[in-house]
């Protein structure tokens, strides 16, 4: 990412994974001037490949976000490389601070920053995330098939995704942990699909030649297991909007918090929109993309309209003030748009 970041931009996106990146890429063939500004830490970074996405499957993920962010530099929009810390409102839109000490105007804001995964902190754990310790089932469980698979409970959904599980392979075990005593319908639905539910608190995972072996128990107990499905609390990456008014809420599902976006990706914030985990913490890469481009013509959209009614107001009154500053500006896009 070596792209200079100009000064001003008829929309910013903050952040570079596939939400971002088809986002600008539908600005960017709109003939928007649209800078794509990422911190480089994707959250599927240890993961072998990405998977569920048609004619694309098994990419892996540095791979796909070097076309991506080619396709988008192919049609003029910039991507460079900066952690945006803040986002404030000013009369004709928004200003961006980074970490360095550079900032740029922006008229809208595309938010796609993702989100972190808040592991248990069972030694292990972090070590194997992406590799032997997964969380979901469409964009790994493939790879697990027929083996051996622990479940660990950390949150409402855990129930649900041993479930999942078991349609891979017929070896789950459900780990217990920490979490309240199953109820009675959860425990049925385990039993019936002969699930094995082990009492305990974890205590650490056990490892062969840096794979995992096995899941070890506060009793010193090691249950062998050749993968772990673990259900992080995910918290969206949005610190830096807190000056706009715009917070992280309780997702509803109980995974986590996310920045709550209506059908088209906007915020409660106008002017802002969000796309990929940061607004949808289950949103697999091929959903993620398709926020991010549907976002991106919203965004495009709106602005047309924006633009549609100060050239009618010009139009209808071409002495008043504002029309010379219209006519300069338009001269100034079309300047920055090579035409």
């Amino acid at each position: 990412m070596t792209d200079r970041l100009g000064d001003d931009y008829d929309a910013v996106v903050v952040g570079g994974g596939a939400a971002g990146l088809n986002g600008a890429l539908m600005l960017a063939r709109s003939r928007r001037s649209v800078a794509v500004i990422d911190a480089g830490a994707p959250r599927n970074a240890p993961a072998e490949g990405v998977h569920g996405l048609l004619a694309l499957d098994g990419t892996p993920p540095a791979e796909l976000l070097a076309r991506g962010r080619a396709e988008v530099r192919g049609y003029g929009g910039h991507v460079v490389g900066g952690e945006v810390v803040s986002a404030t409102r000013e009369e004709s839109g928004f200003s961006v601070a980074l970490a360095d000490g550079r900032a740029v105007r922006a008229r809208r804001l595309l938010v796609t920053t993702g989100l972190v995964d808040e592991l248990p902190p069972i030694p292990g754990v972090r070590d194997l995330w992406g590799s032997d310790v997964l969380h979901c089932p469409y964009c790994h469980g493939w790879e697990v098939r027929d083996r051996a698979v622990g479940v660990l409970a950390t949150g409402p959904m855990s129930v649900h995704q041993a479930l999942l599980f078991r349609q891979l392979t017929d070896d789950v075990a459900f780990f217990t942990h920490t979490a309240e005593p199953l109820g009675r319908e959860d425990a049925r639905k385990l039993a019936a699909r002969g699930i094995t539910v082990v009492p305990g608190e974890v205590a650490a995972l056990e490892t062969e030649e840096g794979r995992l072996s096995g899941v070890r128990l506060d009793d010193g107990t090691v249950v062998g297991r050749r993968a772990l499905a673990v259900a992080p609390r995910m918290v969206a990456r949005a610190g830096f909007l807190s000056e706009l008014g715009l917070r992280p809420s309780p997702h509803p599902s109980g995974m986590g918090e996310h920045i709550a976006v209506d059908a088209t990706g906007a915020t409660d914030v106008p002017g802002v929109w969000a796309a990929g985990n940061v607004a949808d913490l289950a949103a697999q890469v091929g959903a993620s993309a398709a926020a991010g481009a549907l976002a991106g013509a919203r965004i495009n959209a709106d602005l047309v309209t924006e633009e549609v009614e100060r050239a009618v107001a010009v139009y209808e009154d071409p002495f008043s003030p504002e029309s010379e500053a219209r006519v300069s500006a338009r001269v100034l896009g079309d300047r920055r748009h090579g035409q």
